[in-house]
């Protein structure tokens, strides 16, 4: 099985976060920074959630010491950078995805 292209991953990004955001993600392009776009809509406790909604969907952990979330999930664009990057980490160190209630 081949490794997700970083346009397959941006794509699943999107998906994942459309179920937050609904209909208010569509005009977004990738490239756009979230904060600005959405606003209100993407205060502090949204970002925290966008963040867990990543880690649940791709099985990876985000560490906030570690990574610097206001960057990584700045735009859909970043983010699927960031997942990619992580997954590569997963299967360079064989690791598997971390299972969570809503991936099992």
């Amino acid at each position: 099985m081949s490794a997700p292209t970083t346009t397959d991953l941006t794509e699943q990004v999107r998906a994942a976060l459309h179920k937050q955001f609904g209909a208010a993600l569509d005009p977004i392009t990738d490239t756009d920074l979230l904060r600005e776009t959405l606003g209100d809509r993407y205060d502090s406790l949204a970002a925290l959630e966008c963040i867990c909604r990543i880690e649940a969907e791709f099985g990876i952990e985000v560490d906030f010491v570690e990574h610097d979330v206001r960057h990584f999930f700045s735009t859909i664009e970043l983010i699927g950078q960031f997942v990619g990057d992580q997954l590569e980490d997963l299967a360079v160190l064989g690791g598997s995805p971390v299972r969570t209630p809503e991936r099992a």
